[in-house]
């Protein structure tokens, strides 16, 4: 078992990671960053997953894919979100390698998809609403992925404009 301390001295306790946690700590907090809350566990994913509202799942990973067009992408498409008022209520992430039941759980959500990492969902009321799986991210570049994302949250999110 790791124990990782997070720059905001919280302490994480991860297992079963086919990854040096050291290595992976840049990845996680480029997405945290962004806004996305981590998930650790099967239960955690229960518990967001299931609120009611929409939750956008961000599966993580150590491909230069992810690296170099899924989290960039992300950052893009989640800035223009806020500026727009179609951010989700809840951005989560999970990163596939190291979380391996919580990802695997996250799956029982994603019908008629096989994994894929990096992966992005758009999850309503806890039902899969949207997917863009491996294959969309690492044939794009990261304003490609973006605009993916941002297609999918136009046209599904549906905000009063703030006052």
């Amino acid at each position: 078992m790791f124990n990782i301390i997070n720059n905001n001295n919280s302490k994480n306790t991860r297992s079963n990671g086919m990854y040096d946690p050291i290595m992976v700590q840049p990845m996680r907090d480029e997405a945290v960053r962004i806004g996305f809350k981590e998930l650790y566990t099967p239960q955690e994913v229960k518990e967001e997953f299931n609120k009611e509202g929409f939750t956008f799942v961000f599966i993580n990973s150590v491909c230069g894919c992810a690296a170099g067009k899924a989290r960039p992408g992300l950052g893009l498409a989640m800035q223009w979100a806020k500026d727009n008022n179609v951010l989700p209520e809840r951005l989560v992430t999970i990163f596939a390698g190291m979380e391996k039941d919580a990802v695997n759980e996250a799956r029982t959500y994603f019908e008629n998809y096989p994994p894929s990492s990096p992966q992005m969902a758009l999850l309503k009321d806890g039902k899969l609403v949207a997917m863009i799986q491996r294959l969309e991210i690492e044939n794009n570049d990261a304003y490609a992925v973006a605009d993916k994302i941002k297609d999918i949250l136009s046209s599904n999110i549906k905000k009063s404009e703030a006052v």
